[in-house]
């Protein structure tokens, strides 16, 4: 059965993600500065300077990983949880956390919880921002996680996510989708000897709505001010939005 086929409904897409992102866990860094070119932690800053958290801000980072975003919230002086579904990532988080974050800023608030995006365990409105890097391309249903992060925004919150974009030009989307195809099977032999592992990102493209169609999706679920920002002449995306 292809990737394509394994994350064509929900449910089938909610397993595979977890049993991959718990297998690339122990890579999970090397590939998003590999896949970026290197620019991976330029764009996490954009982000966090679009949210401009002040000091004690409430801040919630989904789909953790490593913890870079949530870090940078955290050396802003912002109260931050993260959260991510895969426990070796949080694992992966917080043996990082003493070397990437002031210690004064982790002993007034960095918590770091496994939970799942599209059921977060928090009541409502309890965060000023909210922050996902590659987050909201790999939840099984989109409009429930946006549904999610409006609940525990406070009226007038942030949501910000970098993503990769489903590029609108046909042209240019398939060979997008041929070269990450391609690098992604190469890469997926060289260090699981699976070249599947990583043409899931391609596949998840496939089925991702696109920027405009996400910015869409936000205004139609309560959020105003909706912005985003092409990056990587589009192949990438910084959305931000603002919680009605």
């Amino acid at each position: 059965m292809s990737v394509d086929d394994r994350i064509a409904t929900a449910e089938g897409k909610r397993r595979y993600v977890r049993t991959l992102f718990a297998t690339i866990a122990n890579r999970y860094d090397f590939i998003t500065v590999a896949l970026s070119y290197g620019q991976d932690r330029r764009w996490k800053r954009r982000l966090i300077d679009l949210a401009a958290p002040r000091p004690g801000a409430r801040a919630l980072d989904l789909a953790t990983g490593t913890g870079d975003i949530a870090f940078a919230l955290a050396a802003r002086g912002a109260r931050v949880v993260a959260l991510d579904v895969t426990l070796r990532m949080l694992e992966l988080a917080r043996r990082k956390t003493r070397r990437a974050v002031p210690a004064a800023a982790i002993d007034t608030g960095l918590h770091l919880i496994q939970a799942d995006m599209v059921a977060l365990p928090f009541p409502g409105a309890s965060f000023d921002i909210v922050t996902t890097g590659y987050g909201l391309r790999n939840v099984p249903d989109l409009n429930a996680a946006i549904e999610e992060i409006g609940r525990v925004l406070a009226p007038g919150g942030q949501l910000l996510s970098l993503d990769f974009n489903r590029p609108e030009n046909p042209v240019v989307r398939a060979a997008y989708l041929a070269y990450l195809t391609i690098v992604g099977a190469a890469l997926g032999w060289l260090l699981h000897r699976d070249p599947d592992t990583y043409r899931y990102i391609p596949a998840s493209i496939r089925q991702y709505p696109g920027a405009a169609a996400v910015a869409r999706r936000l205004e139609a679920r309560g959020f105003r001010s909706v912005r985003a920002y092409p990056v990587l002449g589009g192949l990438m995306t910084i959305h931000h939005a603002v919680r009605a």
